[in-house]
């Protein structure tokens, strides 16, 4: 196919995973970057660019509603090939006008089944835990509606982007199922009495105002999101890999401890930033005026 062809001319053969199907050679953004799309029916289209993977709820038909196939699926996007060098930033977008309506309702019944219930959850908390965890950058970009778990995956993403029109509800309550592991990842995004708010009322929060309060990171138009999404991942893709590594994990590990541990963390990673080949040359490099030549180690 197209897509295969194009993978090999870049000398990329993919992994074997999955199934081909035609992709514009046009998209892809810029010279040096390839792409995978490899086709879980129903479920995922998993764009992997060379510089970041963009993985794509795909089933609008059932308002990408989070089954448990579709979180097996996602855990293992994001895990792939993660320790590999050329991927820099994970993009998680949707197709249709909703993001995500969170847990498919109809996998919560009968009531006798908590063996099923509790994979259920655990696998969503694991996708949301693991995005801690990622030595790269995850990116949510939002242009819809995000419900529950919808929301907590947006709410676990390290940056949001979404357009005017995106809305996030935790509507749990409405249907006699608290958002409690929503709850985990909101609570940690939002102040407390907001967070609390469309918690018990199940209210949806309009864009603007997801903004104000930190559960995202930008509201573009509707027409601007994807190129806007871009230019943050872009941008990212230009630092050096094991700093932003190091960062990343360093910011969740100080954000749990009081701000004298937190600080006590913090000058210890920066001195070990400093002993990296990469800290040398950023320094090396700005002084000299000159850009950087990454080992990302």
């Amino acid at each position: 196919s197209l897509i295969l062809s194009s993978l090999r001319a870049l000398g990329w053969r993919g992994d074997g995973l999955g199934s081909f199907s035609d992709y514009p050679a046009s998209l892809c953004p810029s010279p040096g970057f390839s792409f995978l799309l490899s086709c879980f029916p129903g479920h995922f289209i998993n764009i992997h660019f060379f510089l970041y993977r963009n993985i794509v709820l795909n089933n609008p038909g059932k308002r990408n509603a989070l089954s448990l196939s579709m979180l097996k699926s996602l855990r293992q996007d994001i895990l792939h090939n993660i320790d590999s060098s050329d991927l820099r930033v994970i993009i998680i977008s949707a197709e249709g006008p909703v993001f995500s309506s969170g847990h498919d309702l109809k996998e919560l019944t009968p009531k006798e089944d908590t063996k099923q219930h509790m994979e259920i959850f655990k696998t969503c908390s694991e996708v949301s835990f693991h995005i801690d965890l990622l030595p790269v950058p995850v990116i949510a970009k939002v242009n819809g509606l995000a419900t529950a778990a919808g929301c907590q995956l947006v709410a676990s993403c390290d940056i949001a982007v979404a357009s005017e029109k995106s809305k996030f509800a935790t509507p749990g309550v409405n249907v006699g199922l608290f958002c409690s592991t929503p709850a985990v990842a909101i609570g940690r995004s939002l102040p407390k009495k907001v967070a609390l708010e469309i918690l018990f009322t199940g209210m949806p929060m309009a864009a603007q105002d997801a903004l104000l309060h930190g559960l995202i990171s930008r509201v573009v138009p509707e027409d601007q999101l994807e190129s806007e999404t871009l230019k943050i991942a872009q941008k990212i893709c230009q630092s050096s890999r094991a700093v932003l590594a190091l960062g990343k994990a360093t910011f969740y590990k100080q954000m749990e401890r009081d701000i004298s541990t937190a600080y006590q963390i913090a000058s210890q990673v920066m001195v070990e930033n400093l002993a990296m080949k990469d800290g040398q040359e950023g320094i090396e490099a700005f002084v000299s005026k000159r850009k950087p030549n990454w080992f990302h180690s």
